[in-house]
């Protein structure tokens, strides 16, 4: 029988699953406008616009800002999240993406490691099982193509970023956990205002003019992120983030169908399987290790 836990708790799974479709638009048009501008230019502007969208709530709710308990965790967070972000960059500027792709599917794994050293979070031996499978799928969708782009030199400085991101990411997922008694207007401040005063002088050095038909896309970036990002601190602030970080491999059917739709990229067979077998032990997990809602 599964554990017992209230139904906020399972709605984090629903807010992390509204995250992931929300960041999977935003990723299709970045796609769409990353050829012409820099990466750079687009992040600090999807923060901007996130930080117009979230100025109205955060004057309704400015007592929040007051009652404010973890004023240096925050800060804490907003500084992994910077690195996380800046070193992501260099690594995929050094390396294939194939390779950052693979490299970053580690993250729900570290975070999952992470909660149970930082925040004591236990871990049922039916997630353990699954998440070794989902590592097995992971591995199934991505090392031949890896195998494909290691014929050239790979940066170690490239190598190195790559796993700054991802350690650096995860522990922005982890205090993101441990903020839970945080109000969301908080988090989001210091998040969105926070990444834009990072990003402002880089873009400014980068900026590339945009022209009116790029600004919709541009300002629906900066929406779809920052309703994912809203969804994304609901979901940690309801469920235990070792619980969550399985279903972050989702993505991977996320991006794989969106591909497809807008993109024509069609799906190798290896990532068909692997994607399979991510999904299989999803279905797995929650099949095992159901909550049994508390009436």
């Amino acid at each position: 029988m599964g554990k017992q836990v209230s139904p906020q708790a399972n709605s984090g799974v629903l807010w992390l699953l509204s995250d992931i479709t929300l960041v999977t638009g935003m990723t299709v048009l970045v796609k769409f406008t990353g050829a012409d501008f820099a990466a750079i230019q687009i992040v600090f502007l999807r923060a901007a616009v996130g930080l117009v969208l979230i100025l109205p709530l955060v004057w309704t709710r400015r007592a929040d800002l007051l009652a404010m308990h973890a004023p240096w965790r925050n800060a804490f967070r907003v500084g992994c999240n910077a690195i996380a972000l800046s070193a992501n960059f260099v690594a995929l500027t050094a390396l294939p993406l194939a390779m950052v792709n693979a490299i970053g599917y580690l993250r729900p794994i570290i975070t999952t490691l992470l909660a149970v050293a930082l925040l004591r979070e236990a871990i049922s031996r039916v997630r353990w099982i699954g998440s070794v499978g989902i590592v097995c799928g992971v591995a199934i969708a991505v090392v031949p193509d890896l195998r494909g782009s290691l014929g050239g030199n790979i940066a170690a400085t490239g190598l190195i970023a790559a796993a700054v991101s991802v350690v650096f990411g995860s522990l922005a997922v982890v205090q993101t956990r441990a903020l839970r008694r945080e109000s969301p207007t908080v988090m989001m401040l210091f998040y969105t205002l926070g990444l834009t005063l990072l990003t402002a002088v880089p873009a400014i050095l980068t900026w590339q003019p945009v022209s009116a038909s790029d600004w919709p896309a541009l300002i629906a970036i900066g929406v779809l992120g920052q309703a994912g990002q809203y969804c994304f601190l609901r979901a940690y602030r309801a469920q235990e983030a070792a619980v969550l970080a399985p279903i972050s491999y989702g993505s991977i059917l996320f991006a794989t169908a969106a591909g497809w739709m807008f993109f024509a990229e069609l799906p190798t067979a290896h990532l068909i399987g692997g994607a399979a077998i991510i999904l299989g032990c999803l279905l797995w997990i929650w099949q095992q290790d159901r909550p049994v809602p508390i009436s």
